[in-house]
């Protein structure tokens, strides 16, 4: 295991260096410049601001004192937002965004999890049915009319919850679950399939034909096994949820990291963007070890070691 986990952080590291270089590089030779704007500065300010950040620096000096920054844990300031830097936005922006992301994340598993086994426990039953309608149609309607239309009912007609802005734990309700929609919908099909071919194998029937229960089967036999195409899901999804979705934060006014992004792109905000990026980067990355490992946890018999079978 530690064998393991270390070779991954080896080739994390160089991931994330390929990721960095080619997130500079494409900043680079993206058109225009941070100081763009409809009004043009005079060449001399320009030229001022030039100086101050480095950018006229050569682009081999740029890119390596960029590393050391990204070394030190240092993403540099912002051009865009006066006297702040990309990591306060960063420590401002992902609290707001991991919470909205974690609530989404429980709720998409618990109900995407929960509907996969009934709709496999009743299969070609009503219930199977309705769920997988159910599951269709959160994968169908993407996130941003999903959360119109919860605006539109829940605050609007029933005026039950808020509509948006980010105060209270009910403001957070309607923006978690329009996120949570599409994964649940995917979780709810992974499990569905993945319980049928484990429900189909030979040491279920022995289980059967030893009297067990049907709660006993599913909960001791089936579901750990069937839960391991939505562990492999669970890495990027915990990724991408947690550090915020761009459209529904926009859509919702919450001030969380996504939001920060979108405003960095219109702005031309190199920094925030790469730095944004890097951040994005860690996090998957994490995500994706964290779920190898989490492979061997439920499933002893996957060796993250490497090592021979019987060993």
């Amino acid at each position: 295991m530690v064998r393991y986990i270390f070779r991954r952080l080896v080739f994390m590291l160089l991931s994330l260096y390929l990721i960095i270089t080619a997130t500079f590089f494409l900043m680079r030779l993206a058109p225009g410049n941070p100081f763009t704007s409809e009004k043009q500065l005079p060449a001399e300010i320009e030229k001022a601001l030039n100086e101050h950040y480095g950018l006229d620096q050569p682009w081999y000096v740029q890119y390596g004192e960029y590393l050391g920054r990204i070394a030190q844990w240092d993403f540099g300031p912002s051009f865009k937002y006066k006297a702040r830097t990309v990591n306060d936005l960063i420590e401002t922006g992902f609290p707001v965004s991991l919470a909205l992301g974690l609530e989404a994340i429980l709720i998409a598993v618990s109900l995407g999890v929960l509907l996969g086994i009934i709709a496999a426990l009743r299969h070609n039953k009503w219930q199977d049915y309705s769920a997988m309608i159910f599951a269709v149609m959160g994968i169908s309607v993407p996130s941003f009319i999903m959360a119109s239309v919860l605006q539109y009912i829940f605050s609007i007609k029933l005026q039950i919850l808020p509509v948006a802005r980010w105060e209270s734990f009910a403001h957070t309700i309607l923006p978690a679950v329009a996120l949570a929609s599409t994964p649940m919908a995917f979780i709810a099909r992974l499990t569905r399939s993945s319980m049928l071919e484990v429900m189909s194998n030979d040491y279920i029937r022995t289980a059967k034909a030893k009297g067990l229960s049907e709660r006993a089967i599913t909960v001791k036999h089936a579901i750990r096994n069937a839960l391991l195409p939505v562990v492999t899901y669970l890495g990027p999804l915990s990724a991408g949820v947690i550090t915020g979705s761009f459209v529904i934060e926009r859509i919702f006014g919450i001030p969380g990291l996504g939001s920060h992004f979108v405003t960095s792109i219109t702005n031309r905000d190199y920094t925030v963007i790469m730095g944004v990026t890097v951040f994005y980067s860690i996090i998957l990355l994490t995500a994706i070890l964290l779920v190898d490992i989490a492979y061997g946890l439920i499933d002893p018999r996957i060796k993250l070691s490497g090592g021979r079978k019987g060993e």
